[in-house]
């Protein structure tokens, strides 16, 4: 899969190693100069050009990319990344960083984004995700779909502990993707059975996130 990242600093070289680690082809652009560092992700190819320029994403073959990463630090610049990408070059997937959450609304369809990943709101779910059981706690957005990926963490005297995945009626436009149980990750099954602690991963529509939330969080009449 061929990657281009627009930002190579920390963010983008970070992103860009651990894509180079799992076989991607990834490139690097940068209109800083000084952010142009070879040497601490050398397997990358790196562009110096304006990523919100058409010429520059011209001799960056955008067309050839199957995902564009727009990391700057600049959210005007990210916006306009997601958009040329999507609108000039047909990327099939673009995901946009995403660092004033008062900007968090642009990040949508209209401007070319397929995720939006906001890392103080990231960094607060995942403390709220630590200290809270019962609760739904939403962990990233996707805006093609109007979708999210959200957590809830089982407790013990809930009403569903004990019944099959596949007994349960889950709400209209809603999956769970994957269960964490004391340490491992598990694809569930139909005939997998929920348990007190479970940690489970739904992608949900928005409007179905309340409705989620009370049919995990009913307690059995014996409490």
């Amino acid at each position: 899969m061929r990657v281009a990242i627009a930002g190579a600093g920390a963010v983008g070289r970070s992103i860009a190693g651990e894509l180079l680690e799992n076989g991607h082809e990834v490139l690097l652009i940068d209109k800083n100069p000084n952010a142009i560092s070879v040497e601490r992700v050398p397997m990358a190819e790196w562009l110096l050009a304006d990523a919100c320029e058409i010429t520059s994403l011209d001799e960056a073959a955008l067309q050839r990319c199957h995902v564009v990463i727009a990391a700057t630090g600049d959210d005007k610049v990210n916006l306009v990344v997601s958009l040329l990408a999507k609108t000039e070059y047909a990327v099939p997937r673009v995901v946009a960083r995403v660092n004033n959450p008062k900007n968090e609304w642009l990040f949508n369809e209209s401007w070319g984004v397929d995720v939006a990943v906001s890392t103080p709101r990231l960094m607060s779910a995942l403390v709220e995700e630590a200290v809270s059981v019962g609760d739904l706690v939403r962990l990233m957005r996707f805006s093609q779909g109007n979708a999210n990926l959200v957590e809830l963490t089982l407790a013990e005297e809930a009403e569903l502990v004990g019944t099959r995945v596949g007994g349960v009626s889950w709400p209209q436009d809603t999956a769970l993707v994957s269960i964490i149980r004391e340490g491992r990750v598990l694809v569930p099954g139909k005939d997998d059975t929920l348990e007190g602690g479970d940690e489970l991963l739904f992608v949900a529509a928005q409007e179905r996130e309340e409705e989620l939330e009370q049919l995990l969080s009913a307690t059995s009449g014996a409490q």
